[in-house]
């Protein structure tokens, strides 16, 4: 046996087959759903992406990856905008919940005005910051 501190694409990749072989063994089959990645995004009259927002759903919920909108079009809506539109689509997949976190210098204070609620913080995260998680109950 020996232990190689090494990282390629191949031997992550099936680590993280393992490790989901595993978790799959211990959840009932109604919540075994496929994995799914979304995006949706907005263009500027140029066709350029001036924001959007990527998630991946899966066992009933909505992992919010990220949410981005370009410093020009900060403060108009589109943040909330892109948020409600993929709630609507994890409702329409079946999802209960949506999760996320952010940076104490991003944007908690905008997701508990959507109705997000902060389940855990960590201190310190990056040195002199603080990492929010937070949820939202869909009620299905």
């Amino acid at each position: 046996m020996k232990i190689i501190h090494q990282w390629n694409q191949e031997d992550s990749d099936f680590i993280r087959k393992k490790v989901i072989e595993h978790n799959m063994g211990h959840i009932s089959d109604q919540v075994k759903t496929p994995l799914m990645n979304e995006s949706i995004i907005i263009r500027n009259e140029k066709e350029e992406i001036v924001g959007g927002i990527t998630a991946t759903l899966f066992w009933g919920h909505c992992h919010i990856d990220f949410l981005w909108v370009d410093d020009r079009y900060r403060g108009e809506g589109y943040g909330k905008e892109l948020l409600g539109k993929m709630e609507e689509l994890a409702k329409e997949k079946g999802c209960y919940l949506i999760i996320l976190d952010t940076f104490s210098f991003q944007a908690p204070e905008f997701y508990k005005k959507q109705g997000f609620e902060v389940i855990g913080t960590v201190e310190d995260f990056p040195k002199g910051s603080r990492q929010y998680y937070l949820e939202k109950r869909l009620g299905l």
